[in-house]
């Protein structure tokens, strides 16, 4: 009986030692949280403030013809894409849902693919599907990690976008939703057609003094190129980070409550063992007693 008893108290000291790792992780998935959207915030107005740019660019120096001839490449059968995962564990179907809606989207093109992938969930996952993967990254860790993980991204395929062996690009992640935790999506980035360049000349400039290109055109054309085809990727991934944390959080959640229940069902039994136990001892100790009196 002492050894059972020994053995729930172990067990019950291993859940409250489960339990505290549960909601560090808890803690450290929300400051996550909160961090990358703030970060987001920041992002959006980056991002418009891109858009704009290139928009006051194209309606000062009208060069949209030129711009669609040089840099907009469609004589290429190769589609280009990011593939953004989550690595860290406690992710639930995280890797498996972005996975098979970048195979479904991609089937759908009928072109040669080449990939990127950020996380070895999503990596592994395309690898099984057969699908050839170009190249694969660490997930970033942090707000300070991203810039460099970006930048390692584009650095890695930029030779493919120069040269124009890429007709489109993509980016896939999970986008965190309120309702459903996060959903899979995707933006496409490439190529700055007739399409995305009638939607950025659409931005109006906020103030009634307009914008002048002064200088090298070409080079502050390409210079803003750059710091749209930066700050797409480092959307996405932070979009994906959210989503991975929020997954991470609900998840711990559900652990916690878990191990909170079992907690409560093994003090409950350990209670009751060890009242059984008082009961037996007592039992033995008054039949003793009324043992003895009896032969007085």
């Amino acid at each position: 009986m002492s050894e059972s008893m020994e053995g729930m108290r172990h067990k019950i000291s291993g859940a409250d030692n489960l339990e505290s790792v549960v909601r560090i992780m808890k803690m450290i998935a929300s400051s996550n949280i909160y961090q990358y959207e703030n970060l987001k915030v920041s992002l959006e107005d980056y991002y418009h403030t891109v858009n704009l740019s290139l928009g006051a660019y194209f309606r000062g120096t009208g060069s949209d013809v030129i711009f669609q001839k040089d840099v907009s490449k469609k004589d290429s059968n190769i589609v280009g894409a990011i593939v953004f995962g989550g690595d860290n564990g406690l992710v639930g179907q995280f890797n498996e849902l972005i996975t098979e809606y970048t195979i479904d989207h991609l089937k759908k093109l009928s072109r040669d693919v080449q990939i990127w992938t950020v996380g070895e969930g999503v990596h592994e996952r395309l690898l099984d599907a057969g699908i050839k993967i170009a190249g694969n990254f660490k997930v970033a860790n942090s707000v300070m990690g991203i810039t460099p993980l970006v930048g390692d991204i584009l650095l890695e395929s930029e030779s493919s976008l120069k040269i124009g062996e890429i007709s489109e690009f993509y980016v896939f992640y999970n986008s965190y939703s309120k309702d459903l935790l996060y959903a899979p999506t995707h933006s496409r980035i490439l190529p700055l057609d007739e399409k995305w360049l009638k939607k950025t000349t659409g931005f109006p400039w906020p103030t009634k003094i307009l914008p002048e290109v002064v200088g090298d055109d070409i080079g502050t054309l390409l210079s803003l190129i750059d710091e749209y085809l930066f700050v797409s990727v480092y959307k996405a991934c932070a979009e994906s980070l959210i989503a991975e944390n929020a997954s991470r959080l609900a998840t711990a959640q559900r652990a916690e409550k878990n191990i909170g229940e079992l907690i409560e069902e093994l003090t409950r039994s350990y209670q009751m063992q060890r009242k059984n136990i008082i009961d037996e001892e007592m039992f033995d100790i008054v039949s003793g007693y009324e043992s003895i009196f009896s032969k007085l």
